[in-house]
């Protein structure tokens, strides 16, 4: 199911994967023995309330029948979920279009910007559609709040799913407004390792993808897993965290076409799961393959290889031969995916143990929730949020949070960028609309980041990242710097119910987070770009090859 190059660490990858044996890790997990990752009985005792997801594959199969009633046969899906509750169908369904050709597609929306929901509307026959709104705890703001949006302009919930745990405020949403139906997943499967449960397959199954070849792989993985003797799951997470521990902890993906998408799923669950305590490993997805001098000595590169595709293996030959760790995992069809999903989630509990971190909890996400909450309140209360003044501006950028004077903006973020030290990393968080105009910007600002610095470069959407790789910055290794990014916004859209609108929201939302961060004493500066997204984003990559250029 892979194989590796561990250059010059090698040694010590086989000889941990050696002390995991010893240590009776693969037994212990399939024993569900918590104290492997905590010595505390009460973390021990939450520890095995997330363990489910060792045994789903078996557990869905008995409820494909479910699936494929609840799941309905309207032409159009829209899912509305973060997190864990929409990176799963969202990989299964851009794959499965591009490896197998399936027409139908599902409409993630994932986001509090305006545009975003304007243009996630605009883009689908809303009598045609049919909506999942899939949250594990029934409570998370955006999802709540895209329900009752999409509620009010469908007229009516009938064609309105839930997918959630049972006695959640969703469940009792649903009962309420008459959804069509409601999944209950179990409760003791966390959000990130929910890929095979309800959460990844009711939605993907709406759109016609059969279920059943994703669960047969899964399962053979899963046998795969349970060998004490090569055991991919095994040696792939004790050898990530090993590697990390030695410096090497900027896991970097590089896919076949037609499987980019795995990289973000596999990004939340690396990042959530492992970035804490001041430890973790840092997934790069989405950043463009490089040359050897483009990259420090802190990257591993995880190669997902769709059969017969020759698309990046002289790169990657390249790099190896440099002395960069290589992982190679072999895809042989979109099916596949079931064996990824669960092997990685298997290598990720194991990593948790080698890092010495618990990987089923995420003790820094509520922060930037507590602080949005609050700011919101400050919104009710004062009809605006706190501002402050830009520490520098030009015709069409503002930037904020760079301590000293600056002459211009391009000096600001020549200061700031050179503040990331060899080992560190440049996470762009965007509070913009996703689409491909925008993603496109940011891979142009990420490239000469990398090739002039060498660090590493990692960029997300918000809120969508603050459910995916916001508890890694706040908790993982002190390494970040981190550019957040906002935009002026040319409309608003109003949340049924509510006080405030899906653009306060948003901006509640980066402005908790960039707090949160300040407080954890990471480097942070914002970005305004005061012509919007688009022309904005094509300004920034502009001023930061300036910045980078002297």
């Amino acid at each position: 199911m892979l194989s590796a190059r561990w250059g010059e660490n090698e040694r010590a990858v086989f000889e941990a994967i050696e002390e995991a044996r010893a240590a009776g890790v693969v037994e212990r997990i399939w024993r569900r023995d918590s104290s492997l990752w905590s010595d505390d009985p009460e973390v021990q005792a939450k520890i095995a309330n997330r363990l489910g997801w060792l045994d789903v594959p078996a557990w869905v199969r008995g409820r494909l029948g479910e699936i494929r009633g609840g799941a309905g046969s309207i032409p159009h899906v829209m899912l509305l979920g973060m997190g864990g509750s929409s990176l799963a169908p969202e990989v299964i369904s851009r794959t499965y279009g591009v490896l197998a050709g399936h027409g139908r597609s599902l409409t993630v929306l994932d986001s509090t910007s305006p545009e975003e929901i304007r243009a996630t509307e605009s883009a689908v026959d809303l009598a045609k559609t049919s909506f999942f709104v899939s949250s594990k705890s029934g409570e998370t703001i955006e999802t709540r709040s895209h329900a009752a949006y999409f509620i009010g302009r469908a007229g009516d919930a009938s064609r309105f799913v839930a997918i959630t745990d049972s006695g959640s405020p969703l469940e009792t949403m649903a009962s309420q407004q008459g959804f069509r139906h409601v999944f209950l997943n179990p409760p003791d499967i966390g959000g990130r390792y929910s890929a095979l449960s309800f959460f990844g397959l009711a939605p993907s199954t709406a759109i016609g993808i059969d279920p059943e070849p994703m669960l047969a792989r899964a399962a053979s993985a899963q046998d795969a897993c349970r060998a004490l003797a090569d055991n991919p799951g095994l040696e792939l997470g004790v050898a990530l965290a090993e590697l990390a521990r030695r410096g090497r902890d900027k896991v970097t993906f590089v896919a076949s076409p037609g499987l980019e998408s795995f990289g973000g799923w596999a990004e939340q669950l690396l990042a959530e799961s492992t970035g804490k305590d001041g430890k973790g490993l840092i997934p790069v997805d989405g950043e463009p393959l490089g040359t050897p001098d483009r990259y420090g000595g802190d990257r591993v590169f995880v190669h997902l290889r769709l059969r017969g595709s020759r698309a990046n293996e002289k790169a990657l030959r390249t790099l190896e031969r440099a002395g960069h760790p290589v992982v190679t995992m072999p895809v042989a069809d979109a099916h596949d995916l079931g064996a990824l999903f669960f092997l990685w989630e298997f290598a990720t509990a194991v990593a948790g143990w080698r890092l010495g971190v618990d990987p089923f909890d995420e003790p820094n996400v509520a922060e930037s929730k507590q602080n949005t909450a609050r700011l919101i309140e400050t919104y009710q209360r004062e009809g605006a949020l706190p501002a402050s003044p830009p520490a520098a501006r030009a015709r069409a950028v503002e930037l904020y949070g760079v301590p000293g004077e600056q002459r211009s903006v391009v000096d600001a973020l020549r200061t700031f960028l050179h503040a990331a030290r060899p080992g560190d990393y440049v996470a762009l968080q965007a509070f913009v609309p996703r689409n491909d105009v925008t993603a496109k910007a940011l891979r142009e600002i990420r490239t000469p980041i990398r090739d002039v610095l060498r660090r590493a470069t990692t960029a997300g959407f918000g809120p969508r990242f603050l459910h995916s790789t916001g508890q890694l910055h706040k908790g993982g290794p002190p390494t970040g710097v981190f550019m957040q990014i906002t935009a002026a916004r040319r409309e608003d859209v109003p949340i049924p119910g509510a006080a405030y609108t899906f653009g306060v929201l948003q901006d509640a939302q980066a402005a908790g987070d960039f707090d949160s961060l300040v407080r954890h004493g990471r480097p942070v500066a914002r970005v305004h770009l005061r012509a919007g997204a688009g022309r904005g984003l094509t300004t920034l990559a502009r001023l930061v090859r300036e910045a980078l250029a002297t």
